[in-house]
């Protein structure tokens, strides 16, 4: 049986664990929010903020986790600009290894449990056709809007690391990294980017005390005004010497001068110097949504997963 608490430091640790294992043999099964890298960062910048709102499930054999769920429950969440979003349903982030599948009806079982009488969804992996057929016995099925021209399913790209070009910046710009432009630059790079967002100097706090967290692999793009007009973290697993993009912004201001594309390969570069022999980004996969899919082609990138959203609508008793 699992235990239930809210979700510690520890127990990503572990998740990330898990995720390393399925990675070296399906990495084609790791869901949407169970990769190495999102589990560092889902938690660092949310946990001092949401941390309440995030129970969970365990499951183990012979001593190593094999299975677990984080819920994400219906909660208030402030942002950046001042305003607040309600959000009234819930979703469950999941994994568990091929080696034991049948124990996704205890995870459907604990989050029916948990987020009983409100909306749920979930995002597994597509080519994982047991455990679609376990959501759908389960009363789960396809999101509608979710598919849709402008919807919000994603794919997971991949390439190695051979074969990189050289990144070119235009005149007066530079590549930094978070240890050289410091916590304030690093966090405001990010509000620019993705403005109204929930990150805060605590958020970014937390990223920073992840194990995974590495100051070196958090790349800048100052301007010549001393902006941070772009910024990256990078994720290095070194278990399967993959690093993971997650996340990649510019500021609106400096978008289409190739300052993605510079900080892409640059990071790349960097990812290989420090044993990486590939790298992993995501982004949303509708027609309606070209501008990452298009940068990280351009780089060499290629799908190699996606998710199926699903959702449960709210349930009487």
């Amino acid at each position: 049986m699992p235990n239930f608490a809210l979700v510690t430091a520890a127990d990503v640790q572990l998740m990330q664990s898990l995720a390393q294992r399925v990675t070296a043999t399906r990495p084609d099964l790791v869901n949407s929010d169970a990769t190495f890298g999102e589990l560092a960062w889902n938690w660092g910048k949310g946990h001092s903020a949401d941390g309440a709102h995030w129970p969970r499930g365990l499951w183990f054999s012979g001593g190593h986790l094999v299975a677990w769920s984080w819920a994400w429950l219906p909660r208030r969440v402030g942002l950046s600009d001042g305003s607040v979003r309600d959000v009234s349903s819930a979703y469950l982030a999941y994994q568990v290894h091929p080696d034991h599948a049948g124990l996704v009806d205890e995870v459907i079982d604990w989050y029916e449990g948990t987020a009983a009488n409100v909306e749920r969804t979930v995002m597994p992996s597509a080519a994982d056709e047991f455990a679609l057929k376990r959501w759908a016995a389960h009363g789960y099925g396809t999101d509608p809007d979710s598919l849709g021209d402008a919807g919000t399913w994603t794919q997971l790209n991949q390439r190695d690391l051979t074969d990189l070009e050289q990144p070119v910046l235009p005149e007066g710009f530079r590549f930094r990294t978070a240890d050289e432009a410091g916590p304030e630059a690093a966090v405001q790079a990010h509000l620019d980017a993705w403005t109204p967002s929930t990150y805060t100097a605590e958020g970014y706090e937390g990223v920073r005390q992840t194990a995974a967290y590495r100051g070196d692999l958090h790349v800048l793009v100052e301007a010549p005004d001393g902006t941070m007009a772009s910024s990256t973290i990078m994720w290095l697993d070194e278990a399967n010497r993959t690093v993971e993009f997650e996340p990649v912004g510019t500021h609106p201001d400096y978008r289409r001068r190739g300052l993605g594309r510079a900080m892409l390969l640059h990071g790349m570069h960097r990812a290989r110097a420090a044993g990486a022999t590939r790298a992993m980004v995501a982004c949303l996969g509708a027609p309606g949504h070209p501008q990452a899919r298009g940068l990280y082609y351009g780089v060499g990138f290629r799908e190699f997963t996606r998710d199926v959203p699903l959702i449960r609508t709210r349930t009487a008793g």
